[in-house]
């Protein structure tokens, strides 16, 4: 089936500002509450967030065949397990109701007043029920950096590195979207020079640059999905802020990885970007020395050219821009995460969310995370307000946006924007 919501010829009747993120080529998805308090899921073109719920009910989606219920949901879930003949047809559907030769929405006051909501009068909610969340480490320039600082510099990298992507399985029960703020955790840590720990909070608070994919339902337990198909499991793709705690992880990693350091938040944003938005934005990935074992091989443009940037804004300051990064850095690809996530049998549901890694570039002003951009605290960020930064203040919020510009069309994500509070005190 054509993507035909994807023509670039096509505008809308909606007015889109020429720098929106959300033209009428890219129809992303999400779930948000009304002005009447009714949540619903939706799309957004331009400013305009888009009740798909109302929609259903004024009967814009006949001849696909939807669940009576299937908008009027709080998650996209089901809809996300209907699979890629359905998501498309939903676009393309959409990209018809509003384009600018199209009167019968246009045209109607009444049916307008129903669907169509100004963006700064919704409340954007999480897109989807996470059940499973896990978080690779698929960049080579952020886990070089890192074995660089906590390892053997001749030798930074581990060697399964280069062999499969790894990763491991992150706590659902915080991952918010844009906008929720973030209290400092509290852990135990070991001083510099000490034997023994201490309990309080966090001294190195830091983000991490990443994507995230969110899958449909890919196979029962016990199946593996080839490499080759995945993609065809991977509805869409959101920016996404791991929020960690260095020193936290610095004693608690060893000998099983990231825990405590890494699941008291992770913020992402709320609209979902479609692969079938981002296929004109293919890119090559970097060249992968030594050859996968073959059934993690692929041929052809896996990766995309998103540009992404983090900034950080001081209480009642401006917006510093801290990295400038591409997710086509990424030496393992989104389909081969899944593959190898699957090859032992694990089963993959709908909604589940899998992190990409911190996604930092080969040059300084690209790395993704404040471990890199200051080298562990050692060469503190200089801000427009004459402070500094080694990792992230309390007060201190985080914004990370990502976009795609070819010749044609700019799709974007918008920004995931979450702001860094004390640690939580019971009343």
């Amino acid at each position: 089936m054509p993507i035909t919501a994807n023509d670039p010829r096509r505008k809308s009747w909606l007015e889109v500002p020429s720098d929106s993120d959300f033209p009428i080529q890219n129809i992303p998805f999400g779930v948000f509450l009304t002005v009447d308090h009714v949540v619903t899921i939706g799309t957004r073109i331009g400013d305009f967030a888009i009740d798909l719920g109302a929609l259903q009910q004024l009967n814009y989606f006949e001849g696909i065949e939807l669940t009576d219920d299937m908008f009027m949901q709080d998650t996209l879930n089901d809809f996300i397990s209907d699979g890629q003949k359905t998501w498309r047809q939903v676009r393309n559907r959409i990209a018809d109701i509003f384009d600018a030769e199209n009167p019968q929405l246009r045209d109607n006051k009444s049916h307008c007043d129903t669907v169509i909501f100004n963006i700064a009068d919704v409340e954007m909610q999480l897109p989807v029920l996470i059940g499973d969340y896990t978080d690779f480490y698929s960049s080579r320039e952020h886990a070089t950096n890192v074995g660089k600082m906590f390892r053997d510099p001749e030798n930074a990298l581990l060697p399964n590195w280069l062999h499969i992507p790894v990763g491991y399985h992150g706590r659902s029960s915080t991952i918010v979207p844009s906008g929720i703020p973030v209290h400092r955790p509290m852990g135990q840590t070991l001083p510099n020079g000490e034997t023994t720990p201490v309990f309080g909070p966090s001294r190195l608070v830091d983000f991490e640059l990443e994507t995230g994919f969110i899958t449909t339902d890919a196979n029962i337990m016990g199946e593996n999905i080839p490499v080759h198909e995945a993609e065809d499991h991977i509805f869409g793709m959101v920016l996404l802020n791991d929020w960690s705690a260095r020193d936290m992880q610095k004693w608690e990693y060893v000998p099983l990885g990231p825990f405590l350091a890494k699941n008291f938040a992770t913020s992402i944003s709320p609209w979902i970007v479609t692969m079938d938005a981002l296929q004109p934005f293919r890119a090559k990935g970097p060249k992968q020395n030594p050859s996968p074992l073959p059934y993690l091989q692929q041929k052809g443009k896996h990766a995309f050219d998103i540009c992404l940037e983090t900034f950080i804004q001081p209480e009642n300051g401006d917006e510093n821009l801290v990295s400038k990064s591409n997710f086509k850095y990424m030496y393992w690809s989104m389909s081969q995460q899944l593959a190898h996530h699957t090859s032992n049998g694990c089963r993959v549901n709908s909604g589940d969310l899998m992190g990409s890694g911190t996604i930092s570039g080969p040059t300084e002003d690209s790395f993704g995370s404040m471990l890199e951009l200051t080298w562990g605290g050692k060469n503190p960020l200089k801000l427009s307000d004459g402070s500094e930064r080694k990792f992230i203040n309390d007060n201190d919020t985080v914004i990370m946006r990502g976009h795609c510009k070819n010749n044609d069309i700019r799709i974007g994500f918008g920004e995931v924007k979450s702001k860094l509070l004390p640690p939580f005190v019971r009343n």
